[in-house]
């Protein structure tokens, strides 16, 4: 038996489509079908050529429980049109806010299980491991609840952006930052990174859940995708050999408010010594052992290439 709907949780839905309409129908079923939550799900969509606006256009008008934001710009990526979401929507009635990919699909207890968990750990935010999907059948167990570490946010997020769950309370101050800093922002590459970053370096304290809930689709225009594979190695290992992975984190910690932190000081001036150093910190950088030797070894590599 379903409890009253007033005892609900309210969730905040913000997905960022751009040309979505091939896998946004399957998404949106899965969402507006959770289970023993009140969803209201407000989309972003970046100028598309697929009729995207449109098909989001006809489905407000049918649906009260998607709002569609103003159309017509063009953010150019994920992260720029999930900030827009956080500057635009109105947090002020929702319990929770998630994250959602127009491409995914959630299973029915998803939204109910991160509220559970939230209200049980006393915690902020929320993740999960994935199953990651292929359209010819293939499906991988993605394992992200690997143990916190002390930086691991500065350097990686907490999971796929479309598993992440959070209190109002995070969301509204995640407002405030997107509000202020928005020409800041703008250089960040993942919003998931920059959420959990902030949480953790703010003192929320964050669950990343041994359970996946979500399928998550891998196809040919995925942004970043799932880290598995050799081509995902090659894309990853690219952007660290350029300095990008630590530049980011440069820029999201100065952004979180750890600029002056003794630990980012020794390492965000980019010298070759001070990334050697932090080759040697690597256990508490990354949660999965595996990546801790990557980044030191990605560290090692920096000493000798040099980044900026």
């Amino acid at each position: 038996m379903h409890p009253p709907t007033n005892t609900l949780p309210s969730i905040a839905v913000c997905l960022a489509a751009f040309n979505g309409v091939r896998y946004i129908q399957q998404q949106l079923d899965s969402i507006l079908s959770q289970a023993d939550v009140r969803v209201t799900v407000f989309v972003s969509v970046d100028r598309s050529t697929d009729g995207t606006e449109a098909w989001f256009s006809d489905l407000q008008a049918r649906e009260p429980r998607v709002v569609l934001l103003p159309v017509g710009a063009v953010f150019g990526g994920a992260a720029r049109n999930f900030f827009r979401l956080l500057r635009d929507v109105d947090f002020a009635a929702c319990d929770y806010v998630a994250y959602a990919d127009q491409d995914d699909i959630w299973l029915p207890g998803k939204l109910k299980r991160a509220c559970d968990t939230l209200a049980q750990s006393d915690a902020q935010g929320y993740s999960s491991d994935v199953v990651a999907f292929w359209d010819s059948g293939k499906s991988l167990y993605i394992k992200k609840s690997y143990p916190q570490r002390r930086w691991d946010y500065l350097f990686e997020s907490a999971g796929p952006g479309c598993t992440f769950v959070f209190s109002r309370l995070l969301a509204v101050q995640l407002q405030e930052v997107a509000r202020q800093r928005a020409a800041e922002l703008v250089d960040v590459g993942l919003h998931d990174w920059f959420t959990y970053a902030y949480a953790r370096a703010n003192g929320f304290r964050w669950v990343i859940d041994e359970h996946a809930s979500l399928m998550y689709r891998q196809h040919a225009e995925n942004q970043v995708g799932v880290n598995a594979g050799w081509a995902a190695f090659q894309w990853r290992a690219r952007q660290i050999l350029n300095g990008w992975g630590l530049t980011q984190a440069r820029l999201i910690a100065n952004q979180v408010g750890l600029q002056d932190d003794a630990f980012v000081r020794r390492w965000s001036r980019g010298g070759r010594w001070q990334t050697l150093v932090l080759a040697f910190q690597a256990a508490q950088c990354r949660r999965r052992p595996r990546d801790r030797v990557l980044f030191a070894l990605s560290c090692l590599a920096l000493t000798i290439v040099g980044w900026k």
